[in-house]
């Protein structure tokens, strides 16, 4: 089949998530083969959901998708479901091949898993067929779930935040990988480095008009050509501004005049009328969330944390080695824990959040705010309201409604979504929530793993500066070299070293 022939079409889709929340509006775009696009827009627009209906997983309210006969498609899903933690290795990717909802008998199964696993660079692979899924860290996760796509061999191939969780070396193999591929790769990132890097076309999703705004070249081509556009858009606007006020002005003095000047005047105004009809609506910028503080627990002093050994994991033969440690945090000091994927970072976060390490102690009566990659901190049967309130409880307030709320809007949690169930926001969502329940809890011990995953771009710098200004303890992990520019470190635990 030529390259470039259409492999999918969406014709005038419309999709809405229950009662009174659309999420799409009659939009098309085609899908060629052998491109690579990126699937951008704020969280909560619809990206996922683009996914969801190209997989078939949802049916569209109107609209028809085309998918061109024997043409096959994978996704990499960007969580694990729950229910998915306790399979072996082998057993999900012999779930991956299913066939009426029936998992097919893949006889030669072991020397692909091999194989696909040797293309994500997940060192010690052989040994792996029978390890329970929940034992490998988040970075191992995210290379396992790419994987369970890959080994399908898909003509179209589905990323939904690959990059999440996968430290230098992981994104680094799978730009190279990208580049290289020659088959249909549509991919949901925030990551604009990554993004630059390997793709030729943007589908835009506008979360205003829930149009799909289609764009050719990478990120960066897609930032200099919306801002282009609102430019042009400001400056029409600005001259027929210009002009209908004229027009009214000149409006005014002729009906003063009376007689046939009246006449002269009406035709003013229905001239300004004409020109307020050729203004163009201003494409909006995303929301950003408001700039915000993480109050640090009042009357706490001394050692906050104190660790005095470590354990890391060898990842090529699984080896448990233990380290010795002298980390003590006061208020006001920041601590990165740095290493490769699999090493054990998450594995101490956990720990040291649930303060169950046997070489590291919490000062009694400290609040802990723990950030956690996969959310798995949230109750995800609560809904935002009921989470956001039992996080006034646990930061010692009392329940106000107003102050929650005040809260909850500028991490943009409106009123739509503040009886929604937090199962049933978006990754992006969740993480927003997952913030504001931080400012509402009050820590004295801020711990956070992976901050800025399924986080849009454009809160990541408002984010820093709040973690940068945090004046309790803070013990950070982040892949994102930049992000971590922006925060102050006052120590560094390189698990590696």
């Amino acid at each position: 089949m030529a390259k470039n022939e259409v492999i999918l079409r969406f014709e005038r889709v419309s999709f809405e998530y229950g009662h009174n929340k659309p999420i799409l509006d009659d939009v098309s775009f085609p899908l060629r083969r052998g491109a690579k696009i990126t699937i951008m827009g704020q969280n909560g627009a619809g990206k996922t959901t683009i996914f969801g209906l190209v997989t078939r997983a949802l049916k569209p309210e109107s609209g028809t998708i085309v998918v061109n006969d024997k043409v096959s498609i994978a996704t990499a899903k960007q969580v694990l479901p729950r229910k998915d933690l306790i399979l072996t290795v082998r057993e999900f990717f012999e779930q991956c091949f299913s066939e009426n909802g029936h998992t097919k008998k893949i006889y030669d199964i072991d020397p692909r898993i091999d194989d696909v696993l040797e293309v994500v660079n997940l060192k010690g692979h052989t040994k792996l067929h029978d390890r329970i899924l929940k034992s490998f860290s988040g970075g191992q996760l995210a290379r396992i779930l790419l994987a369970g796509a890959l080994i399908q061999d898909p003509d179209i191939l589905l990323l939904d935040e690959p990059t999440n969780n996968l430290d230098h070396a992981g994104i680094a193999h799978l730009t190279d990988f990208l580049q290289k591929y020659e088959k249909t790769v549509v991919v949901i990132s925030h990551d604009a480095e990554f993004l630059n890097a390997f793709t030729d076309g943007v589908l835009y999703l506008d979360i205003y008009t829930r149009k799909v705004e289609q764009y050719v070249g990478n990120y960066k081509n897609v930032l200099k050509d919306i801002t282009a556009r609102v430019e042009k858009e400001n400056m029409k606007n600005a001259q027929l501004a210009k002009e209908i006020q004229a027009k009214k002005d000149q409006a005014n003095v002729f009906a003063h005049k009376g007689g046939q000047l009246r006449l002269v005047a009406k035709r003013m105004r229905e001239k300004a009328e004409e020109l307020e009809e050729d203004m163009v609506d201003v494409r909006k910028e995303d929301r950003t969330i408001k700039n915000f503080t993480i109050p640090v627990q009042a009357d706490i002093n001394g050692d906050i944390i104190t660790i005095n050994s470590f354990t890391t994991m060898n990842a090529k033969n699984g080896k448990i080695v233990k380290h010795k440690a002298n980390i003590k945090l006061k208020k006001n000091q920041h601590l990165l824990l740095k290493g490769p994927n699999g090493i054990g970072k998450s594995t101490l976060l956990e720990h040291l959040a649930n303060d169950t390490y046997e070489g590291a102690k919490i000062l009694k009566g400290i609040r802990v705010g723990y950030y956690r990659q996969d959310f798995s901190t949230l109750n995800f049967e609560h809904t935002v309201y009921e989470s956001l309130a039992s996080a006034m409880e646990a930061g010692g307030l009392p329940l106000n409604e107003e102050h929650m709320r005040a809260t909850a809007a500028s991490f943009l949690i409106t009123g739509e979504f503040i009886r929604t169930k937090i199962g049933a926001l978006s990754e992006g969502q969740k993480g927003l929530v997952a913030f504001a329940r931080l400012v509402l809890e009050r820590p004295g011990l801020l711990i956070l793993d992976e901050p800025t995953n399924h986080i849009n771009f454009r809160h990541i710098p408002i984010i820093a500066e709040a973690i940068n200004q945090y004046k309790g303890a803070l013990i950070l992990v982040s892949h994102v070299p930049e992000f971590v520019s922006k925060i102050r470190i006052d120590e560094t635990l390189d698990l590696e070293k």
